[in-house]
């Protein structure tokens, strides 16, 4: 899960791709990047942190240009070197830079390909270093001196025949002008744009609604599975969808978790879904209090995703709804964080318990998705010291067993807590008196209300099922390895080793 941005616009474009960055930022934390044509050249500052910490005022004044595209990275394959930060460039054909949204199944086949036939070189370990090099090859073998749009569309056809998995990206082309494509899945979001200019019409390809409406941009509507969007730097508006054969699944985990509540996604509001997701949550419970005699006082959710969810189960359960949590809005979203121990220390940094809240109650508390469990269990300790007598935890999704291959970095299948155990032995391992998820045909029926052309979403990590025939056992046990917290705490430890070393040299 990233976040990307593209903009044409009449006058400078460097403020207009900071404030869409910013709000965009709850897509990942990790690093944060753009670059800028001034029609002859590229200008482009990227780095590891927020965006507010990565761009100050002394690298705007050297970001100038009226289009530019703007990344930020969660990571979901390789590092999170700074490497790796996004947008990422090649000089031939035209001058052309990419940012990312999603994964490549097939990423290996892609390498070999580039290495051993189109005789490109790559410098990171990143799938979307091996995208923009894929699209810079096609570029280059239609022959054409110039990116005009057919020549654009025939570029991404092939693209889309050879690279598999999911993809929403933006590119630039020096000269030419920004590009906005999806995978024929349509898996990662991708919507397109437009504001009223001075003079014309100036537009904005975003992974989310909520970047047009905090600059004033319109929602002209999402991007297609298999489809291009072209804007010229003169502000002229192309598209076609490039692949014959797709099928539009986009992925449910964003409903669940990823996007913000504003969002619109494929004609699908989170906010609404979220809402029905309570109040089916709510149905199971009555049911399962019926059965088994639990009495509970208070509904409290983990904040901030969860905070819908809870609202329409409180409300029709009719228990009241409280705050009994503080998040510290400095500390970064935990599930994206690299490493088990990163995201173990910022648990108590990140929330901290209202007491009187707790104090002597049986607490429902509400949750979106549990993935590893550990940080769950943290948090009903928490409750517990501030003095809960009973805690129960309600999640609004199914369980998550199984890996995400489309551009979510959810840990290896071993370490989600779901993986191989029932609900007693998770309700064990979090140390909750009751457990009670939803089920996966309430999650799907709350997410298609909106639309119900969506005959499938992509639900693989509840239910294994993979559209990629890439991904077989072999690619999962391969996935596994590199995902495991003690592979990613090494190879950061070693990466910090090495940065340490070059200082050192260069002190």
């Amino acid at each position: 899960m990233c976040g990307v941005v593209g903009v044409v616009q009449k006058d400078t474009v460097n403020q207009t791709l900071y404030d869409a960055l910013l709000v965009l930022q709850h897509r990942g934390q990790d690093a944060a990047g753009m670059v800028i044509s001034d029609g002859d050249r590229m200008h482009l500052r990227k780095d590891n942190g927020l965006v507010s910490h990565v761009f100050e005022e002394r690298h705007m004044v050297r970001l100038p240009g009226i289009m530019g595209i703007g990344h930020v990275r969660y990571p979901t394959a390789g590092s999170s070197s700074s490497a790796e930060a996004q947008p990422m460039y090649v000089s031939s054909p035209y001058g052309l830079s990419l940012a990312h949204n999603g994964n490549l199944t097939n990423a290996e086949e892609m390498r070999k390909f580039l290495r051993d036939e189109a005789k490109r070189h790559l410098n990171t370990d990143s799938d979307s270093e091996i995208l923009l090099n894929v699209l810079a090859h096609e570029l280059q073998e239609t022959g054409h001196k110039k990116a005009e749009p057919e020549t654009v569309f025939e570029a991404i056809s092939r693209v889309q025949s050879r690279c598999r998995g999911a993809y929403a990206a933006v590119a630039m082309i020096v000269g030419g002008g920004i590009v906005g494509f999806r995978d024929p899945r349509g898996i990662r979001p991708l919507l397109l744009g437009s504001r009223r200019g001075a003079l014309s019409t100036e537009y904005m390809i975003a992974s989310e609604n909520v970047a047009f409406d905090t600059l004033g941009f319109e929602v002209v509507r999402d991007v297609a599975p298999g489809e291009a969007v072209y804007i010229t730097r003169d502000g002229e508006l192309h598209s076609q969808v490039c692949c014959s054969d797709f099928e539009h699944t986009p992925c449910i985990f964003e409903h669940v978790y990823l996007a913000r509540n504003d969002a619109v996604l494929d004609g699908v509001s989170t906010y609404q879904t979220r809402l029905r997701l309570g109040e089916k949550l709510a149905d199971r419970y009555l049911d399962y209090s019926n059965k088994h005699g639990v009495e509970a006082d208070v509904v409290i959710p983990v904040p901030e995703t969860s905070n819908a969810n809870a609202l329409a189960f409180a409300s029709k359960i009719g228990l009241p709804y409280r705050d009994g949590f503080v998040r510290n809005r400095y500390v970064g979203r935990t599930f994206i964080m690299p490493g088990q121990d990163v995201r173990q220390r910022s648990v108590r940094r990140k929330l901290n318990v209202i007491k009187s809240e707790f104090r002597d109650k049986r607490v429902l508390l509400v949750e979106d998705s549990i993935v590893r469990g550990t940080t769950t269990r943290q948090i009903i300790q928490q409750v517990r010291a501030a003095g809960a007598k009973e805690v129960s935890m309600l999640v609004a999704s199914p369980p998550v067993c199984y890996p995400n291959v489309y551009g979510i970095d959810m840990p290896s299948k071993e370490e989600l807590v779901a993986n191989g155990r029932t609900i007693d032995e998770i309700k064990e391992f979090i140390r909750a008196d009751h457990l009670i998820y939803q089920s996966f045909d309430d999650l799907i029926d709350s997410a298609r209300v909106d639309n119900p052309q969506i005959k499938n979403f992509e639900c693989s990590i509840f239910t294994g099922e993979y559209h990629s025939e890439d991904v077989d056992e072999e690619y999962l046990l391969e996935l596994s390895n590199r995902r495991k917290d003690s592979k990613k705490n090494k190879r950061d430890s070693e990466l910090r080793d090495l940065n340490n070393l070059v200082q050192l040299q260069f002190s």
